[in-house]
């Protein structure tokens, strides 16, 4: 295993003038030896183009890769000695599951008899067992794409495995299970895994930390309670959650919050900068309360949807909309009524310029 230390920039075309040119801006992060990490985002962000730059497939334009404090910046994969494990499958049709899955360790002319253990070993975590004397080629997709998770996990010195969004082809009972499980090899193997995906619930249930990225930027690292509770940026508000934080434009002065056209009072003096402000608060932490609360908005109900686990009210004040999420057992308002939602509280945030202010 090993400690990954990322110092750099790409851009794919000469010359970048503007942030707009980088697949990724200047960057200074660490994976520790041993971790599970997620790198989350929509598509485009740079999470691809990183995990490249990391397992020595792409040269940064400028910067450096370094391994437990070795440059390898212009190290190829194999003399990085790194595991990928691509979207689909990459195996060979040809051999037999067993076969598959001892390739990487015959390369490396390990004794047939630890290969033959370690082979086991992989073939139990992954439940692929009662499938090693079969053919490849013979076997469904999401059968396949778990040898190759085997062939990514097999090689016991391997510095660092990453996974490119590797349960695409997977059914979405299967996917569960195949998280929990890679969950469980983390913890038994003490890995250093990184995990590349668009899914939040992928990348919240798999890694101890989730770098979420946008626009080439990495704008927060963080465990699942702190990209929840604090996002560091308006994005991580938006892209963590279903649905995503609520926003709301503000403005501070002189101790006093405006908002939508109201004059909010907080249960005690907020330390804001004064100017333009953006108010977040999650859809979990808004629910109906008395007229005139203190910290509460007058919205009109557009929408109410049953989900089934909760109710998910939809409500407007000032051309600005604001999502609940009430549970199974609340007084369900109906459309065009007029509720009281409590905007202010312990779990609100406060942004300016798009980052969360302390």
């Amino acid at each position: 295993m090993a400690r990954i230390t990322l110092d750099l920039a790409h851009a794919y075309k000469a010359n970048p003038q503007n942030d707009s040119d980088y697949a990724l801006l200047p960057l200074k992060m660490e994976f520790a030896d041993g971790g599970a990490y997620a790198l989350l985002g929509p598509s485009g962000c740079g999470k691809t183009t990183m995990l490249n730059i990391v397992s020595g497939l792409l040269v940064p334009s400028r910067g450096s890769v370094q391994f437990d404090g070795r440059d390898v910046t212009r190290a190829s994969p194999q003399e990085r000695n790194i595991a990928q494990v691509f979207q689909f499958p990459v195996i060979y049709d040809t051999m037999t599951v067993a076969e598959n899955l001892a390739f990487p360790l015959r390369n490396r002319k390990m004794p047939e008899s630890q290969i033959r253990q370690r082979v086991g070993t992989i073939a139990e975590m992954l439940e692929l067992s009662d499938q090693l004397d079969q053919r490849a080629a013979g076997l469904a997709a999401d059968a396949k794409q778990k040898i190759s998770l085997g062939r990514g996990l097999v090689r016991p010195d391997v510095a660092a495995v990453l996974f490119d969004e590797p349960l695409t082809v997977i059914d979405p009972h299967l996917k569960w299970k195949l998280r929990r499980k890679l969950k469980q090899i983390h913890h038994e193997l003490k890995l250093t895994l990184i995990y590349v995906t668009h899914d939040q619930v992928e990348a919240l249930t798999f890694a101890d930390e989730v770098v979420v990225m946008t626009r080439g930027r990495a704008v927060q690292v963080g465990a699942a309670d702190a990209l929840f509770e604090r996002p560091q940026h308006v994005f991580v508000g938006h892209f963590i959650g279903s649905p995503g934080m609520n926003f709301l434009a503000a403005q501070h002065q002189d101790g006093r919050l405006q908002l939508a056209g109201h004059a909010l009072v907080a249960s005690q003096r907020l330390n804001l900068p004064d100017g333009p402000l953006q108010l977040g608060v999650r859809p979990e932490y808004l629910a109906p309360t008395a007229p005139q609360t203190p910290g509460a908005l007058p919205c009109t109900v557009v929408r109410v949807q049953d989900i089934g686990t909760y109710f998910l009210l939809t409500a407007e004040v000032d051309g600005q909309v604001l999502r609940a999420r009430l549970g199974p057992e609340a007084a369900v308002p109906s459309v065009g009524e007029t509720v009281w939602l409590r905007v202010l509280g312990e779990h609100t945030c406060f942004y300016q310029n798009e980052e969360l202010l302390a």
